[in-house]
């Protein structure tokens, strides 16, 4: 199992990646990827996560970076983060500043 987590149903996972494309961060449901981190699919089983990991990693070109992360069962049962990192990766991507930098330098 990735980064030292292992899922139960006591403490789900979700599967995050980045698009490939924009950067974003993404989350895996059903095998695809969506923008909400609500609507992730939560990992209780570690032989189901494992397979879904694999089946992330082989979308590589679609995502990169794929990994299963702990997470935790909101009160209307959707999954939240566990932990500040991934909860600062849900609010978006903090590159939007350096963008605009290089956009302005380049209309220089």
């Amino acid at each position: 199992m990735s980064k030292g987590f292992t899922p139960s149903p006591a403490t789900p996972g979700v599967i995050t990646a980045n698009d490939l494309r924009m950067g974003h961060c993404v989350w895996m449901r059903n095998g695809q990827w969506t923008a909400d981190p609500r609507e992730a699919e939560l990992f209780e089983d570690v032989a189901i996560a494992e397979l879904a990991l694999l089946d992330a990693i082989a979308q590589a070109d679609l995502v990169v970076g794929a990994y299963l992360v702990e997470a935790r069962r909101g009160p209307d049962g959707r999954p939240e983060p566990a932990h500040f990192r991934e909860a600062f990766r849900r609010s978006g991507p903090t590159h939007k500043h350096f963008q605009q930098a290089a956009f302005e330098a380049s209309n220089v």
